[in-house]
């Protein structure tokens, strides 16, 4: 007995451990899985260490930067060159009449590289949202099929028995053994693509996809973005903010390509160098000594240069084009919002419409089901029958998954329209943050 009980518990572990682990993830734990591991948000954020680093290089070039070396050598007669043990270079700028708008472009280039970065996390917020919210719909959705694919099985059930008994034709049959065959269509494709989801969002957060799924309740509240105060809302998105940043930044660069001729250049430099002996430089030179120092500036007028002057003008035009590209943008922008708005007012009256469809049918539903269990009342009308009932609870769920789909598609918008309005953060901060 004991043996059995050791083989019988043996099987069990076994079969547990084929099961698929399921992991249940909360709306708030998936975006900040995401904003922390997603490669876009990643990439973005390295943009802005290299505009910082940038930034920093432009200014740096004021401190003076030291090098040290050896140039080490003998000579035979008159020294030629200078070998020294050892010599130490510092050098800076001192002033630039281009420096100036080259500090401000690199500004203008990290403010670009940050604005670009929060564009990224609300485009990775956006897709988790929409991809968290689908996945719900999905998990609702096949439950539904699986009710509806049970009614259908019934149904064909019900009408085989009349159809033995001489009460229905062979065609109620058929046509009930189509909608059967439809239901496990849609039933195969609503799982494919709830696969897609899921693997979607788990690519999102960085997380397996196996067994994963999301907790309903853990969904902000949506609520219309108050589109009827255009005060309210933002004059453009962090990317057409980003374009018209870059679009300063070149201006800059053009205009510090343009100040280079017949501007003075001012340059700081010392030297240090330590001059061996053994050179033949006292046989040579009446007051050699080892140590050996220079201090000065060094100016340049640049007067003429054609190569810098076709750099201007190459760096004005990539300009120009740069503030044109910002000005399409915005106005991309404010168009795909304009359309968002009366597509999300357009959709919710659909979601409404579908929804009061899908309670007209379960209103129905529940009327048939009382006259099926205390009869109609009225000897002359037509009996209800079990079919009856079968073929009203298959109404009632494909109904439903009109509600379903409708709802979030409206949903989807109203997200997308969230973000165009820059109300996604607060939406998604507005619930309160689940225990993982």
């Amino acid at each position: 007995m004991p043996r059995l009980l050791r083989l019988a518990i043996s099987c069990l572990v076994f079969a547990a451990a084929g099961l698929p682990a399921m992991a249940q993830i909360s709306f708030t734990s998936a975006l900040d899985l995401a904003l922390k591991n997603n490669p876009s948000v990643l990439m973005a954020q390295a943009n802005v260490d290299k505009a910082r680093a940038a930034l920093a290089q432009s200014r740096d070039v004021y401190i003076p930067s030291v090098s040290g070396g050896s140039g080490l050598g003998y000579s035979y007669g008159f020294p030629v060159g200078q070998p020294s043990i050892f010599n130490f270079t510092m050098q800076s700028l001192v002033f630039n009449f281009s420096q100036g708008n080259y500090i401000h472009a690199s500004r203008f280039a990290l403010n670009a590289a940050e604005l670009a970065l929060k564009d990224a996390q609300q485009a990775v917020t956006e897709d988790v949202a929409v991809t968290y919210v689908s996945l719900d719909r999905d998990s609702q959705r096949q439950t539904a099929l699986s009710e509806e694919t049970g009614d259908a099985a019934r149904l064909i059930g019900i009408i085989q028995e009349r159809l033995d008994a001489g009460q229905d034709t062979p065609i109620d049959l058929t046509g009930a053994q189509l909608s059967a065959a439809q239901i496990k269509l849609a039933r195969l494709r609503s799982d494919d693509e709830a696969e897609n989801d899921r693997a979607h969002l788990a690519r999102l957060i960085g997380v397996p996809a196996r067994g994963l799924s999301v907790v309903s309740n853990s969904i902000p509240a949506f609520t219309t973005p108050p589109t009827d105060l255009p005060g309210a809302m933002p004059a453009a998105s962090p990317a057409v903010a980003s374009a018209y940043a870059t679009a300063r930044a070149k201006r800059q660069i053009a205009d510090g390509d343009s100040h280079y001729l017949w501007r003075p250049q001012i340059a700081f430099a010392a030297q240090y160098n330590r001059y061996a002996k053994y050179n033949n430089y006292d046989l040579y030179y009446s007051h050699f000594q080892h140590n050996n120092f220079g201090v000065g500036v060094e100016i340049t007028l640049p007067i003429f240069d054609m190569g810098h002057r076709a750099k201007a003008r190459e760096s004005a035009a990539d300009a120009v084009y740069a503030e044109h590209q910002a000005d399409q943008a915005r106005d991309q922008f404010l168009e795909g919002r304009q359309k968002m708005r009366h597509a999300t007012s357009e959709l919710a009256a659909q979601a409404e419409v579908a929804t009061l469809d899908q309670q007209l049918a379960q209103q129905q539903l529940d009327i048939l089901l009382v006259q099926l269990k205390s009869g109609s009342g009225n000897p002359s009308a037509p009996q209800m029958t079990p079919k009856d009932e079968q073929k009203s609870r298959i109404a009632e769920r494909e109904k439903f998954l009109t509600v379903l789909d409708t709802n979030y598609e409206m949903r989807k918008a109203q997200i997308n329209l969230l973000r165009q309005t820059g109300q996604l953060e607060d939406w998604v901060k507005s619930v309160a943050r689940p225990q993982p």
